[in-house]
C-alpha cells in the first residue's frame, strides 16, 4: 500500500502523517510494504527493500535504480 492508501484506509490524516508514524514506529513492521504512490520504496532504503521484494516475489516495474513496485499488480485492496 502507498502512504496515501493507508491514510484513506485508516480514515484520518494523510500520507505525511503515515510517513511520520512509519519513521517513528515502523521498525517493528514490514516497512518495505509501505511505499510511495509511484511504486518507489522509502528513501535511502531501496537496497534493503529490493531484497525483501525479491524474496517475497513482489511484482516490480524495475529492479534497478530507481527500484519500483508494479503498483497495479501489487497494491493491496482491503475488502
Amino acid at each position: 500500500m502507498a502512504y496515501g492508501d493507508i491514510a484513506e484506509y485508516v480514515g484520518t490524516g494523510g500520507p505525511r502523517q503515515v510517513g511520520r508514524v512509519m519513521a517513528t514506529f515502523g521498525g517493528g513492521v514490514a516497512w518495505w510494504r509501505v511505499i510511495h504512490a509511484d511504486g518507489t520504496p522509502p528513501t535511502c532504503h531501496e537496497g534493503q527493500a529490493l531484497s525483501h521484494y525479491l524474496t517475497e516475489g513482489t511484482p516490480l516495474r524495475s529492479a534497478r535504480a530507481p527500484v519500483r513496485v508494479d503498483m497495479p499488480r501489487a497494491r493491496w485492496h482491503p475488502s
